[in-house]
């Protein structure tokens, strides 16, 4: 299985992701840079995250209209696995291919520490070796992760089991004092309805060995492989 990493200006989580597919998951991968426009040799792409042109206008805006967004909203469209991680996630909400926006974290601040999630969704590529509502503990590096969506697509969110993980306490409880950045409802990872796109905020390639103080987020690129090698 061929994984592409997508590097824009500002990318700074692309060599994380390259070395967590490489040495970790031991499988093949290149980086895409975004004026590429070719990917019918991957299986799996990724979105890192960092500051993609500089965030000047917002988070994800610019990165939108890279040459390369258009192959992967093709890409996507006919199935392909994509993930969006932090930066990466505002980038697929720029493009249409996940629903609602980000926010400024209501302190305003940049937060980068661990954090618990809970796993909602197990029927997913990105998700299926995760038990239902198990607790993955994964940090999180941003300044523009409150999730925002109206009501009536919270609900369609909610309805097709979009909602793939929520910031949560350490045993599990879904409230306000776990929600780092004031997210709507709690969310911290959605798909799509055909389920083959994830977008998150919490960084798995930063969670995906012991030495780092959690393997959990590991279990998403393993779901990833193992979906992608019962295809």
């Amino acid at each position: 299985m061929k994984f592409g990493v997508v590097v824009f200006p500002g990318s700074n989580c692309d060599q994380d992701c390259f070395y967590v597919v490489k040495d970790v998951l031991k499988q093949p991968v290149k980086y895409i840079w975004h004026k590429d426009t070719e990917l019918d040799n991957f299986d799996c792409i990724i979105l890192p995250g960092g500051f993609s042109y500089g965030d000047y206008l917002r988070t994800g805006a610019v990165a939108r209209f890279s040459p390369v967004m258009d192959s992967i909203i093709d890409f996507a469209n006919r199935g392909g696995i994509v993930i969006g991680i932090c930066n990466g996630f505002q980038i697929l909400l720029e493009s249409g291919l996940l629903p609602g926006a980000m926010l400024r974290n209501t302190n305003l601040h940049f937060i980068c520490k661990y954090v618990y999630i809970k796993t909602e969704n197990i029927k997913t590529p990105f998700t299926n070796l995760c038990k239902k509502n198990q607790i993955l503990k994964i940090p999180i590096a941003h300044n523009e992760g409150n999730y925002y969506i109206d009501d009536d697509g919270l609900k369609s969110l909610e309805k097709n089991g979009q909602i793939v993980f929520r910031y949560c306490s350490p045993d599990g409880d879904v409230n306000k004092e776990s929600n780092p950045n004031s997210a709507l409802a709690n969310i911290a990872g959605i798909i799509n309805r055909e389920g083959n796109v994830l977008g998150m905020m919490p960084h798995p390639e930063r969670s995906s060995e012991a030495e780092l103080g959690s393997e959990d987020g590991f279990l998403i690129l393993r779901s990833i492989l193992k979906w992608l090698g019962s295809k």
